[in-house]
């Protein structure tokens, strides 16, 4: 299964599900894609919110990225994240502060915020984004 982001001619954008690549294309050329929102056929697709590229994909033939199924884009952020954060738990406001004064040394810190901690921080001008935590299914 495949699932691309596309948009219309009106610029309505939507998804697609397809049994994979050529079952689109296959598709496309018959006009069978319509827009949910207006019904206007010959939708392209968009790039996705999601894209993943790691040192061992590379561009196909037709100049497309290999496939990386959402689940499989998760666990690879949240590698990432483990291998290249200290995790500092309910203790980030605080050492976000001491790093932004010079307190510490300057590194990556993830961990967890109260709303009113997350407030004081951006009074302070500290730089943070928030990511949501996701749960794999092991």
């Amino acid at each position: 299964m495949i699932i691309y982001d596309l948009k219309c001619k009106k610029n309505h954008k939507f998804e697609g599900w397809f049994k994979d690549s050529t079952a689109f294309e296959e598709q496309k050329k018959q006009n069978l894609i319509t827009c949910p929102v207006c019904g206007e056929s010959g939708a392209e697709v968009v790039p996705s919110s999601l894209a993943i590229m790691g040192r061992d994909m590379k561009l196909s033939k037709k100049n497309q990225f290999r496939e990386t199924s959402p689940m499989k884009g998760i666990q690879q952020f949240n590698e990432y994240l483990d291998k290249n954060f200290d995790d500092v738990g309910e203790k980030f406001a605080e050492i976000a502060m001491k790093i932004h004064c010079g307190e510490e040394e300057a590194r990556n810190i993830k961990g967890t915020t109260t709303h009113q901690e997350e407030k004081t921080l951006r009074e302070e001008g500290v730089q943070f984004f928030k990511v949501p935590v996701v749960k794999l299914d092991s």
